[in-house]
């Protein structure tokens, strides 16, 4: 199963709507059918397992990081697949929070003879399936709250534009931590002060930039904007209201941004309705990235699912902007699931519990 929920990593971030799931057919103390969620969410993992298996998948485990679909659409659902090939035995991690299928999945395997173990390994499954699961309960992306944090507690200097805080490693990770997720979001005070491209650019993954969405109601920026000038490379979202001046609309949409219809509450975007509109287009991962006033805002309006803090060495002094959190003042709620070493940087990862 840890092979299992490694494959289903692979495709973090490609799969939308649908989830990326991994699936391993083993006979015989063998593997001999991979299958992950394919880039745009179909075909589904068991079907390109079986596949690659073929008739050796008779008398076999599957082994299914998330419950095999149970619905009917064009194609016949996953449950159906195992039992058609013959499968044994299946060995299930994450349950599946969709009606459509929670609890059903297995119930089709077991009405046909077809052993069934659950919950293997369910919470490693569940961590990297957490924007699924969080879109199919609260109808919103998991939110991750990513920060840099400055040995005096600082994410960067006021009138510096970008600072750097961490290391290459770290900030290696950091592009690809981008590659796995659906959006990055941040708002447009940090556009206009840094001027960022919020693009992956490790090797190789350059093609996994995620879409990049900016909260920026009275659409301020500048098509000139790094962010503007690369919207035909990878998707550009600007959060803006229905009565922003029209001639930058033009402006940035000749660019090739695309916009996000929002409420305003008290003057501010209405967040939570923002991030049910990204739901409903099926995003379900969200990193914020930017800058000190949005992560206040995410964190005020307890829209924070996972906190990502990537600590630095570095002091920034005189003129520094406050971090909204550091490791040694995490919100209650939250607890430590991960730390590790990037260099000379290190990391500390964070979630909500309940």
């Amino acid at each position: 199963m840890a092979a299992a929920i490694r494959l289903s990593r692979r495709n973090l971030g490609l799969t939308a709507t649908n989830p990326s799931v991994g699936t391993l057919i083993v006979r015989d103390g063998v593997v001999v059918g991979r299958g992950v969620t394919a880039v745009g969410g179909r075909p589904h993992a068991e079907p390109q397992a079986l596949a690659e298996a073929g008739a050796l998948a008779r008398g076999a485990t599957a082994y299914v990081t998330l419950e095999p679909c149970a619905h009917h659409g064009r194609t016949p659902p996953c449950a159906d697949a195992l039992v058609a090939a013959g499968v044994a035995r299946v060995v299930g991690a994450a349950s599946d929070p969709d009606p459509r299928v929670s609890g059903k999945g297995y119930a089709v395997l077991r009405a046909a003879g077809i052993e069934v173990v659950e919950g293997v390994l369910a919470a490693e499954a569940g961590d990297l399936l957490a924007g699924y699961l969080t879109r199919s309960l609260r109808k919103r992306p998991e939110v991750t709250l990513k920060l840099a944090v400055s040995a005096d507690g600082m994410i960067g200097r006021r009138g510096a534009g970008q600072v750097v805080i961490t290391g290459p490693v770290a900030r290696a990770q950091v592009h690809l931590m981008r590659a796995e997720a659906d959006a990055i979001l941040i708002g447009i005070g940090t556009a206009l002060a840094d001027d960022p491209q919020l693009t992956c650019r490790l090797a190789g993954l350059e093609g996994r930039s995620p879409a990049r969405i900016v909260l920026d109601a009275a659409l301020r920026l500048p098509p000139a904007s790094k962010l503007a000038a690369t919207a035909r490379q990878a998707p550009v979202l600007l959060a803006a209201a229905a009565d922003a001046d029209e001639a930058r609309r033009a402006a940035l949409a000749a660019c090739g941004a695309g916009f996000l219809a929002v409420e305003l509450h008290e003057g501010r975007i209405a967040l939570p309705e923002l991030l049910e509109d990204l739901a409903a287009q099926g995003f379900m991962t969200l990193m914020v990235e930017g800058g000190a006033e949005t992560a206040r805002h995410f964190l005020d309006e307890g829209l924070v699912d996972r906190i990502a803090l990537f600590s630095g060495a570095v002091a920034i002094g005189e003129g520094g902007v406050a971090s909204p959190v550091t490791p040694a003042s995490i919100p209650p709620g939250f607890r430590p699931i991960r730390r590790a070493r990037f260099g000379d940087d290190i990391y500390d990862e964070f979630v909500r519990q309940g």
